[in-house]
């Protein structure tokens, strides 16, 4: 029981319940509650408002209580030391010879006055009468002591708040008090000297407001520490006091803190290695996180139907998310939720507002969401796609009007008082049945205050508890939640079975706050023990002992609830939220298979590089396991939007491809994907941002990240992980640069990442100086080397590997890699993952150090391709002077006219030397260069007359027919009506004739035998990015191309075998057929009707360009083939349209198609 003084105007304006005070006037503060009461009091009264300083604060009360019980503890202990000497006689004695008795007496008579015993305070008794009664029974030295102590208090800087009910000042104004207090000093400085120090008993009482003047917690510290052994029982009581205070201290609710690294020197972390093994698809899992209920909303904007239950999630979506490599789908907010929270949140100014995912009512799959069946039909089709589902356990609490609180309420830690008199619950009832009354504290609805308990009534019998909302002592408590009591093993079985319940529906489940359950944090927030401070208000008062506590708890609950899954429900992954530096702790002694690292998204994010290199170092070097079960996540749902954290562009990549790459489980945000920035509450039932998704971001990912989720397999696990220090090219450690490899399915991979805004070089040679990768000795040769970690191949000559970032191949000699590593220059934020590693020997001809030497560093899409581009590189070179925009532009626009005919000399110059040296190098391809003069020749006049076509008519013309005239007008018209056209008749034409070179035989065959395995196609596609046409358009030029050089000369063909033998012949060509899209539908082959016409008229213009340029053809000839060509044409059309564009149709015998 602690008491002090209060003065007799304290009382009266503070109106204190008499009840708290004894018979002497001192008021009794005998528990943490009472001190509650009696600041309450004090604080209806003050003006808080104007002065928040002024608030009286329980735990201070309860302290200034306690320290004046100390005191009077070490007057007993002073007196006893004297020997039963009289002390206080004494005292008075040498007081009589400094001051009159009458100057004595007004003082005692006053201070009684103004610190009334009851009995004086009530007027039964006057103050003189009073101390006539103290001194016939011989306790007249107690009013003295109460009189020191009253002073030694006003000399303490830290009460300066609780003057008020203790003040000296009427004393030192209308008595000798002053002289009395300067008479006992000198008189206690003559006695024996007390206490460690050997002060004066008053010096001593004095010495730990001058230790530390404003801190009434730093007081009691001075008193733990060097009174302790003279304090008997009171010591633990103090230890109480000081919890008590840090309690108060923490009411602010700060918060989490920053984010720590581990040192792994924890006393947990010296426990037995127990982790759970992984079953087959645990490692390779990639999780996406999505709010279930804003996720449905979005879909049905998306596909523009209702989407409000699970299964009417579209299979599309799923296929999406497959296709996307993502292989776990975490839905939040699926659980039936408690009514009172939605009703909570809607009073608080949320209209809209839906319970929140983790207030439960029970753990049934939600109605809203299409209950079991629903949630059944998901399941199913997502495993059919490789997903598997998870959910969220919140094993802590439940909502404050859960089954559990309505059925079982003891279940659930409370009181039978309210543990702040200043709470007050006079709001609605938030209970759905009709025998019970909930309600949460007034306060939380304007947001004024944040109480740790709420109202639970019978209605029948009017019992009354106050239950606790869960919290976890770091923000403020969960008002929506009631705080389950884990001492109890009926409550720690009711959980087992729900999560049990959970797993048979679920092969992931994310326990929500879980290090809340360890044992040492659950004692360490609500059954605190002694002198470890309170970290929930009001809780230090009901703290064990560490013994006490581990007989109530004997065991993990967690390492229970693993080792019996592992029997129930062994192929569920158990993922722990778990953060206070418990990671460790979660995955390798109490089982979890994964444990949350949030460490990854708030140090990357603040580019605190050196602090996460040192968190990989130290978690190899103590157990590597430990990293391949962290969760790497860029955002969680309580926190801010990936987008808002790292933004869009290298450095959200640069840190995405470490979450992909390093061990570990990978965890994407809702939305992160899409780039929305909207956080999404617990409570949303929809997004309130009207976002579009960022098409550019998703194929960003779809580029870089979407490869990489597809190979996870092959970067998750950590026996063959590597980590290695990036040295700059002045050999110093460049702590922004994050390097390691992996090796695993027979497949090595490298990742580097530099996670800074500047420039660097350097190389990455050498893997980190860990316990579990070097040898005894120092030197630097016993320290891992890159090319050993990834099992290169030491007789190869060269090495080939992918970048999935750019999507190039490199090739490096062996001997610098094995020597020296890799170097690179690395831009801000830029990124490297090297995959696909091949080891090989190079040919006779040393073809890959040519290459090598050639691209000099340089990445190309495919290195056999790019071998293949060297080799072919007489012929390609030639033909990138020909094919290329800038020239065939310059062709076109130096076209003849109608006016000016004739087309310009030097356009046919510089089109002759283009050709020989085309052919120069198909003669160092092939060795041959037949007829090459008159072949040169030829092109040049295909050239001529092909680029001459508009005014082909002048140079060859009939005035006395205009049926000549209109075909003419027809193809030049068609000629001129898309720009692809010429562009296909310009490279025709430069190519018609090669294969002549090598042949005189069948020279079309030779020229599309040389067109494919010479990769002639490839510079058409360059030119048709050139010109910005599509990939598909790229490749139809490409294929139209090829067809024309295997028609070359077709009128030969035609005139020998005749139209029907011919054309059976034309589309029996499998390139014809693919350029006519021939396709089987139902039985039916069919062909396209465009490409058809197009072919038509390509036939029509490759042999009026072949004539043209003929030195035999004369105007009569000339124009008697045009009008052939023509008919052939409209005999082609005639029998396309009566085919009905069925293949087989088509080359039907002509008798029979008729007219």
């Amino acid at each position: 029981m602690y008491e002090f003084h209060i003065s007799r105007h304290a009382r009266n304006k503070y109106k204190f319940d008499q009840s708290i005070f004894q018979t002497d006037g001192n008021v009794i503060i005998s528990n943490f509650h009472a001190a509650r009461l009696f600041s309450s009091q004090i604080n209806q009264e003050r003006d808080l408002i104007t002065f928040p300083e002024k608030a009286a604060h329980a735990s201070e009360i309860y302290a200034i209580g306690l320290i004046d019980e100390v005191f009077h503890q070490l007057f007993k202990l002073y007196r006893e030391k004297l020997g039963g000497k009289n002390l206080f006689d004494e005292a008075y004695q040498f007081l009589v010879k400094k001051m009159s008795t009458q100057e004595i007496n007004q003082v005692i008579e006053l201070f009684l006055s103004t610190f009334p015993p009851s009995d004086v305070f009530q007027k039964k008794i006057t103050p003189a009468n009073y101390i006539a009664t103290l001194k016939k029974n011989k306790q007249y030295e107690l009013i003295m002591e109460e009189i020191i102590l009253l002073w030694v208090e006003n000399q303490n800087p830290a009460l300066e708040n609780y003057l008020e009910l203790f003040p000296e000042t009427l004393l030192t104004h209308e008595s000798a008090y002053p002289e009395f207090i300067k008479n006992i000093n000198e008189f206690f400085r003559q006695q024996l000297p007390f206490g460690p120090q050997e002060l004066s008993i008053i010096d001593m009482l004095l010495a730990p407001a001058r230790a530390v003047p404003n801190s009434i917690s730093g007081q009691l510290e001075y008193i733990r520490v060097r009174w302790g052994s003279m304090l008997g029982d009171l010591i633990y009581r103090l230890i109480s006091a000081m919890d008590f205070l840090q309690e108060e201290e923490k009411m602010v609710f700060a918060g989490p803190g920053p984010a720590h690294i581990p040192s792994y020197n924890q006393i947990w972390d010296l426990d037995a290695e127990n982790f759970s093994p992984d079953q087959e698809w645990m490692p390779s899992l990639v999780l996406i996180a999505k709010n279930a209920f804003v996720w449905l909303d979005q879909l049905t904007k998306k596909y523009g139907f209702v989407i409000d239950r699970l299964d009417l999630v579209p299979n599309e979506e799923l296929d999406l998310l497959s296709q996307r490599g993502f292989t776990g789908l975490w839905l939040i907010g699926l659980w039936e939720r408690s009514e009172a929270s939605a009703t909570i949140k809607k009073l608080c100014g949320n209209p809209d507002a839906i319970a929140s995912a983790y207030s439960l009512a029970s753990y049934q799959i939600a109605d809203q969401l299409g209950g079991d069946g629903a949630y059944g039909n998901l399941k199913q089709r997502a495993f059919e796609r490789g997903i598997r589902l998870a959910s969220d356990m919140v094993p802590n609490h439940m909502g404050i009007d859960s089954d559990w609180v309505h059925e079982h309420p003891d279940w659930f830690i409370n009181l039978d008082y309210s543990p702040f008199p200043a709470y007050s619950f006079n709001g609605p009832d938030l209970s759905s049945s009709q025998n019970i009354e909930i309600k949460i504290e007034d306060h939380y609805y304007d947001r004024s205050d944040a109480a740790v308990v709420f109202q639970y009534r019978q209605k029948n019998s009017g019992e009354t508890k106050y239950i606790y909302h869960g919290n976890d002592g770091t923000t403020m408590p969960w008002n929506d939640t009631a705080q389950l009591n884990y001492l109890l093993p009926t409550v720690r079985e009711a959980v087992y079975q729900t999560i049990l319940s959970v797993a048979r529906k679920f092969s992931i489940i994310r326990f929500d706050a879980a290090m809340t359950l360890a044992k040492k944090h659950y004692q360490r927030l609500w059954f605190p023990e002694p002198g470890s401070g309170g970290a929930i208000p009001s809780r230090s008062e009901f703290g064990l002992s560490k013994a006490q506590f581990d007989q109530i708890m004997p065991t993990e609950f967690w390492r229970d609830v693993v080792d019996r899954l592992a029997v129930d429900a062994p192929d569920t992954l158990l993922l722990a939220e778990a953060f206070w530096l418990m990671e460790s702790y979660f995955v390798r002694t109490l089982g979890m298979h994964r444990v949350y690292n949030s460490a990854f998204m708030n140090m990357l994010r603040n580019e605190d590089n050196a602090n996460y290199r040192e968190l990989i170092k130290n978690t190899l070097e103590f157990d590597p396991q430990i990293l391949k079960r962290f969760v790497n996540f860029m955002n969680n749902p309580d926190e801010k939007t990936a987008v808002e954290q790292f933004g869009k562009g290298d450095k959200y990549f640069g840190i995405c491809t470490m979450m992909t790459t390093l061990p570990g489980l990978p965890m994407f945000g809702h939305g992160q994907i899409e780039g929305y920035a909207e956080k999404y509450g617990m409570e949303f039932k929809k997004a309130y941002w009207d976002e579009k998704i960022d098409e550019n971001l998703v194929q960003r990912h779809e580029k870089q990240i979407v490869p990489i989720l597809h190979r996870r397999s092959i970067f998750s696990e950590v026996e063959n992980f590597n980590f290695y220090d990036f040295l700059n090219d002045d050999q110093s450690v460049n702590e922004d640069v994050f390097a390691y490899s992996n090796f695993a399915k027979g497949q090595a991979s490298l990742v580097v990442y530099h996670n800074k805004y500047a420039e660097t070089s350097g190389r990455v040679n050498f893997a980190c100086k860990l316990g579990n990768n070097q040898t005894t000795d120092n030197s630097t040769s016993s320290i891992l080397q890159l090319f050993n970690a990834m099992r290169l191949d030491q007789n190869a000559d060269f090495i080939i590997y992918k970048d999935i970032i750019t999507g190039l191949e490199f090739i490096c000699a062996k001997n610098d890699l094995l020597n020296d590593g890799f170097h690179f220059h690395l831009h801000a934020y830029q990124t490297h993952v090297m995959v696909d590693f091949r080891s090989l020997k190079d040919d006779e001809w040393g073809s890959y150090r040519h290459l090598m030497e050639y691209l000099h560093g340089n990445g190309v899409p495919d290195i056999e391709d790019a071998l293949k581009e060297l080799l072919l590189k007489p012929v390609h070179q030639p033909l990138r002077e020909i094919f290329n925009r800038g020239y065939f532009d310059f062709l076109l626009k130096n076209l003849p006219e109608k006016n000016n005919p004739k087309l310009k000399p030097d356009i046919l110059e510089e089109a002759l030397q283009k050709c020989e040296a085309l052919a120069a190098g198909i003669f160092k391809m092939t060795g041959k260069l037949n007829q090459k003069d008159i072949l040169l020749i030829k092109t040049n006049k295909m050239l001529k007359y092909g680029l001459s076509f508009p005014v082909i008519e002048q140079l060859f013309p009939n005035p006395f027919s205009q049926k000549y005239e209109n075909v003419i007008q027809y193809f030049q018209t068609t000629l001129n009506s898309k720009e692809s056209n010429w562009i296909s008749l310009l490279m025709y034409v430069f190519l018609a004739e090669i294969g002549s070179y090598s042949t005189d035989e069948n020279s079309a065959l030779q020229t599309q035998s040389m067109f494919s395995e010479w990769r002639f196609s490839k510079i058409i596609y360059e030119l048709g990015q050139q010109y910005g046409y599509s990939t598909g358009e790229q490749q139809e030029l490409a294929t139209l191309v090829y067809v024309l050089l295997g028609l070359n000369n077709w009128l030969i063909d035609y005139k020998i075998h005749g139209y029907e033998k011919w054309l059976r012949n034309l589309v029996s060509k499998q390139e014809v057929q693919q350029y006519l899209l021939v396709n089987r539908f139902k039985g039916t082959v069919w062909f396209n009707e465009e490409n058809f016409e197009n072919l038509v008229f390509w036939l029509v213009m490759i042999e009026t360009v072949a004539m043209a340029a003929n030195p035999q053809t004369t105007n009569t000839t000339f124009v008697e083939e045009v009008m052939l060509l023509n008919q052939i044409a409209q005999k082609l059309r005639v029998a396309m349209q009566a085919s009905e564009f069925k293949l087989e149709n088509l080359i039907v015998p002509q008798n029979k198609i008729g007219n």
